[in-house]
């Protein structure tokens, strides 16, 4: 107790005083942190400093996390954090902190979950207000600048006049959330096959017959639930989830998920029929694609989808590659004149510019860029004729009209690049080890040495540069060290390295992939579940038993899968402690656990048959 006593005096008397505060974001080597170098915010870090602060100068603080790529996180900037009436808000009455998303992700995940509890849906960009001792208070994610105003005013007042009173609500909340978190730690034997079948009944409830995807509003790409779905024994058969698969695979490959010009997916699409994207690319979404229509090819019998995957594969090695054999972030969802998509939609004008008259009138019909825009600000390209059906109407051979179709593309692609999308160069350990996955499955599906040969670099960058021989980054810019590596790091760089290993038969790899996984455990797992993260600054972040699927798959159940994999008695062991707890969840909701009910199958041979203790027995206990 004295020790840290000691520290926490010692860091306040290394704080500026008060009026020294300043932003603390310019020349950040995150392009997120750094745009906001220059507004009247006087943003800090994150860091134990911003909270010493907050703690000595008794001030809530405010966090607010984003990422490069995200629209509304740029729109929100433009309207109230360049507001010099915004920023005398933030800067006299609170302690304002901004956050690279993905360079905290447990952090962030900690506040979209309490964001999610209280409002009853989260985004970004994420706003949370914090008791000066890091409970949280209230969220909020995009707001016009005048509710925000008077939020902040409202806050404000409340603090002056009632500080402890919203100290208590922040604490009792934060506790609330921990008794309902401890409830679903429950020891019980499920059947894994039949888990399964209710994971497909669910999926084929929530399946959209007509436009594919789940419910009816917008429409992600849900990678990790299709491919559980894709091992499941109906996925083989003629019936309603094969038919429900293909429907969604085919619309995300051919409708406004993708980009038919320059290639890549992007992160969303804001409407149920796959029309109007949300206009990130993310490295991740490339990656986990790229498995998805490679597995679909297999199982499904769609050779057509290895070409999708060809696709993905060869826009990411063209547009996303970074430095030293890694690959960056992302492209932002706003281009460099700050419009929303903009470098991917067309005029009547900018097609007439950049295509004579035979050329244009293929390309009208080949992407459907004629008639009503579904899309403001001009036609964005989608699969209106294939290239087949253009062959037969026009009475020339397919090969022909191929050439025509990339001649086309290519004067396309040239026009457009002054409109390119700004790049978040971030090179994250976690979003290149599911790329490393997904070029080893290229490699193997579709025999293309540039794929060995890049998977070998980004092993090699991995390897080199975010493995320092006794943990893993985050990320770095040259010397410095970006953010915290957090559970997903280490599990998804192990995977990486071990289908790498597995592809190459390097024992290293193999080896250096186990080490990992046996850091993940005694990083990120406890006797009552799953840490995001093992530099947890603030207080009342608690474990999950389970953690569930996200955009990308659930890293404990990954991490679950890959420790029965590897040859490790004591992994494996770890593997069914930890299949033991959460499993209410499972069974209340498993299509928002696949990965989780896919690990169960896995290990089903080696699970006891009956239950083992109880909500007291100690998991360690718990053997083969």
């Amino acid at each position: 107790m004295f020790r840290l006593l000691s520290a926490l005096l010692f860091l306040l008397a290394t704080l500026p005083a008060q009026a020294s505060l300043k932003n603390q974001l310019s020349d950040h080597p995150s392009p997120y942190l750094a745009m906001h170098g220059k507004d009247p915010v006087q943003w800090q870090t994150w860091g134990k400093e911003a909270l010493a602060r907050a703690r000595a100068e008794n001030k809530p603080l405010f966090i607010s996390s984003g990422y490069f790529a995200c629209h509304w996180c740029h729109v929100m900037q433009q309207e109230s954090y360049q507001s010099p009436a915004v920023a005398a808000l933030l800067n006299q009455y609170f302690i304002p902190v901004k956050v690279d998303r993905e360079l905290q992700p447990a952090l962030d995940a900690h506040l979209i979950d309490f964001v999610q509890r209280t409002r009853g849906q989260a985004g970004w960009p994420l706003n949370v207000f914090l008791t000066p001792e890091g409970y949280p208070l209230v969220g909020l994610t995009y707001s016009p600048t005048k509710p925000f105003t008077d939020l902040l005013e409202k806050l404000r007042k409340m603090w002056e006049r009632q500080p402890d009173k919203l100290r208590a609500m922040a604490l009792d909340a934060a506790l609330e959330i921990a008794a309902e978190q401890d409830q679903a730690m429950n020891f019980e034997t499920l059947d894994p096959y039949a888990l399964n079948n209710a994971l497909v009944t669910m999926a084929l409830a929530l399946g959209d017959e007509m436009e594919g995807g789940f419910g009816r509003q917008s429409r992600f790409p849900m990678a990790p639930q299709w491919s559980v779905l894709l091992k499941s024994p109906q996925a083989a058969e003629d019936g309603g989830l094969r038919e429900l698969i293909s429907l969604t695979l085919d619309q995300m490959a051919n409708q406004g998920l993708r980009d038919h010009i320059g290639g890549g997916f992007f992160r969303y699409t804001v409407d149920p029929s796959w029309q109007v994207p949300h206009y990130e690319k993310m490295l991740y979404t490339q990656a986990l694609l790229t498995r998805l229509y490679l597995q679909a090819a297999d199982t499904l019998g769609r050779p057509q989808y290895r070409e999708v995957a060809r696709e993905t594969l060869d826009f990411s090695l063209d547009v996303l590659k970074g430095e030293g054999g890694g690959f960056i972030a992302s492209l932002s969802a706003v281009d460099p004149n700050n419009v929303e998509g903009g470098g991917y939609l067309w005029s009547d004008r900018q097609l007439q510019q950049a295509l004579n008259a035979e050329e244009l009138a293929f390309a009208r019909k080949r992407w459907r860029l004629q008639g009503d825009a579904v899309t403001e600000g001009g036609y964005l390209p989608v699969n209106e004729y294939s290239v087949e059906e253009l062959a037969r109407e026009s009475g020339r051979p397919v090969e022909q009209i191929r050439v025509l179709e990339e001649q086309i593309r290519q004067k396309l692609i040239k026009a457009r690049e002054p409109r390119n999308h700004p790049r978040d160069d971030k090179q994250l350990a976690a979003w290149n080890g599911l790329m490393l996955s997904a070029l080893v499955d290229g490699a193997r599906s579709l025999g293309d040495a540039r794929y060995v040969e890049a998977a070998a670099a980004l092993r090699g960058y991995l390897v080199t540069r975010l493995w320092d021989g006794e943990r893993l980054l985050r990320a770095r810019e040259k010397e410095r060290v970006l953010g915290s590596a957090a559970l997903e790091d280490y599990v998804y760089v192990a995977a990486g390295l071990y289908d790498w290993g597995t592809f190459t038969g390097s024992q290293e790899d193999l080896a250096l992939a186990g080490r990992l996984a046996r850091e993940a455990w005694e990083r990120f797992f406890r006797k009552r579940g799953w840490q995001g993260s093992d530099d947890l600054l603030l207080p009342g972040i608690a474990t999950e038993p389970v953690i569930s699927d996200g955009p990308l798959p659930s890293p404990a159940a990954l991490l679950i899968g890959l420790s029965l994999k590897l040859d490790d008695p004591e992994l494996r062991r770890q593997a069914r402690q930890a299949l033991n707890i959460g499993q209410s969840e499972l069974k209340e909701q498993p299509i928002w656990y696949a990965t989780q009910v896919q690990a169960l199958v896995d290990a089903a041979p080696t699970i006891p048959a009956q239950p083992m203790g109880g909500p007291n027995s100690s998991i360690e206990t718990i053997t083969d």
